[in-house]
């Protein structure tokens, strides 16, 4: 078995964020190895709704600011295009969707409500079910596999290194500090670790004596044949995310969510519930002039969330030199910004341009261990929601 040649960073996983922060790191010299025990984006990073619009976030300023600059940062193309909107079908929904609106308009972004004519104007797929909706002139789109691959080539071309189909297998620690990752390809030194690795974060974790609090879900996008193109491609609603592609697809998922046991191995169960048909259905009811689309391809993998639903950005207190980051979900649209608050506490020890205080460890010091249950995040939740 050939020597891996260790690195000053080495970042588990090869998902949308650890990409993200290699490349922010690279980009700035630093020596960086990307593990990766499958194919890079091949779960959720490669393939989501591609939302850039996390108003609730305190990296939403910076989100905002790097998506319309990533084609020219990185130097190739992410298919980033700008604002969103987002249709009810209800009062209720429209109240509901109006905190974005609230939320976006403190922090100095504009948007528009939308009635009934105006919302069928400006998505000519939608039907007479909506009673108006919101113009987001914020956030936006972007294409997830171009994207992941723009974050790797870039970071290629400032000498970062990933190397696909290595498992984690441990660690080895000296004076409260990790030196190495072992692999199954052997073991690879290192002057700091990010563990960016998905599901398995709060495994890997666990193992350095100080546990990220995960759990497994399964997530679910449907495929369209292609239709003619809207003015506006992010379109929301009906409890659904997604986005139409340049080439006219509708590509959209939505719970409910799959939650999912850990095997022996500490890998997420295979997915199981066929959510297709129930996603295609919440399809017809926002885009009824889609309905009669055939669904071409749907694709199924696995997410994280913590107890609270909002990401983990920090330093592990157990081991002084490790950085760990979970987004919950919602890695994809954050990633310009959460990459670069990675590279922030590694480099400097802190994130220099947001408060990310409540993406803080601390805040589970007091989780009770049966949280799972008590979350009613069970493997049957599914099943159960699919019945009602």
């Amino acid at each position: 078995m050939s020597e891996i040649k260790g690195a000053s960073v080495v970042i588990v996983g090869g998902g949308v964020t650890g990409l993200s922060a290699g490349w922010w790191l690279a980009q700035g010299g630093v020596d960086v190895l990307v593990l990766e025990k499958g194919l890079i984006g091949w779960e959720a990073s490669g393939r989501n709704g591609g939302g850039c619009s996390h108003h609730h976030s305190p990296l939403f300023a910076e989100e905002q600011r790097l998506w319309p600059l990533m084609d020219e940062l990185l130097g190739y193309p992410t298919e980033f295009r700008p604002e969103r909107i987002r249709l009810a079908s209800s009062e209720h929904q429209m109240a509901l969707y109006g905190r974005a609106l609230r939320n976006a308009a403190r922090q100095g972004f504009d948007s528009e409500v939308l009635d009934l004519k105006q919302a069928k104007e400006m998505v000519p797929l939608a039907g007479d079910t909506v009673v108006g909706g919101y113009h987001y002139k914020f956030g936006g789109h972007a294409n997830p596999h171009r994207t992941l691959q723009g974050y790797a080539w870039a970071m290629q071309d400032h000498g970062g290194r990933v190397l696909q189909h290595t498992t984690v297998t441990g660690f080895r620690t000296e004076g409260g500090r990790v030196t190495a990752v072992e692999t199954d390809r052997g073991e690879v030194g290192c002057d700091s670790l990010v563990l960016a690795a998905g599901p398995q974060t709060g495994r890997l974790s666990a193992m350095l004596g100080q546990e990220v609090p995960v759990q497994s879900a399964r997530c679910e996008m449907i495929v369209t044949e292609p239709l003619p193109l809207m003015p506006l491609g992010g379109v929301d609603g009906c409890g659904l995310y997604g986005r139409q592609t340049l080439r006219g697809n509708l590509a959209y998922g939505g719970g409910p969510h799959e939650w999912l046991a850990l095997t022996e191995e500490g890998t997420p169960a295979k997915p199981t519930t066929p959510l297709m048909l129930h996603i295609g259905k919440r399809l017809a009811q926002l885009l009824p002039k889609a309905a009669h689309a055939r669904i071409i391809r749907s694709w199924a993998g696995v997410i994280e969330n913590t107890p609270d639903g909002r990401p983990v950005i920090d330093r592990l207190a157990s081991q002084a030199n490790v950085v760990v980051a979970t987004l919950s979900s919602v890695g994809f649209g954050l990633s310009p910004a959460s990459g670069r608050a990675i590279r922030d506490l590694v480099v400097d020890g802190a994130c220099g341009f947001a408060d990310i205080s409540t993406f803080s460890l601390a805040r589970f010091a007091e989780l009770e261990p049966n949280w799972r249950e008590l979350q009613g995040w069970q493997v049957t939740a599914a099943t159960e929601a699919l019945a009602a």
